[in-house]
């Protein structure tokens, strides 16, 4: 299956795997998506849509298990303070559904900010961008192909 993140990861030659699974539309959390997968719910890493007070929209990639530190991601982005995006917004934006928001193959270029956590992994898991569709990888990768900046923005 060949989504936008995967077309960008065969553009740029990088090693990655997909993993499907079924998906319940009222239960789309990133640690649900873990257990059908078999995963430790520490290398699942979901993606956050925010806002900063610079009206700059930025993704968030996070633990399955963690929540989004927005006083942190507005630090690190520049901003004083941010805001996720309202969930009719998403699709608008990204191109992307809520529970199938993959931090790679946005509608626009985005900056991407990835928790430090996932540099004790040596493969996460992020969403494909289709709901029930996972794209297993290298950190260092992810952070190579997306320019990501790694900070500590969950807790």
């Amino acid at each position: 299956m060949k989504t936008n993140a995967a077309r960008i990861l065969d553009r740029a030659g990088i090693a990655y795997g997909i993993r499907t699974y079924d998906f319940d539309e009222s239960d789309l959390s990133a640690t649900t998506a873990a257990k059908k997968l078999g995963l430790p719910v520490e290398s699942v890493f979901k993606t956050l849509v925010a806002q900063n007070d610079r009206r700059e929209i930025v993704l968030a990639c996070i633990p399955a298990d963690t929540e989004l530190d927005l006083k942190a991601l507005a630090s690190t982005s520049g901003g004083k303070n941010a805001d996720l995006v309202p969930i009719p917004d998403l699709q608008k934006l990204t191109g992307y559904l809520r529970g199938g928001c993959s931090p790679l193959g946005t509608k626009k270029p985005y900056r991407l900010f990835i928790d430090e956590m996932c540099q004790l992994h040596g493969t996460i898991s992020i969403s494909a961008g289709l709901r029930g569709v996972q794209i297993t990888i290298a950190p260092a990768d992810l952070i190579a192909v997306a320019n990501a900046v790694v900070a500590d923005i969950s807790r």
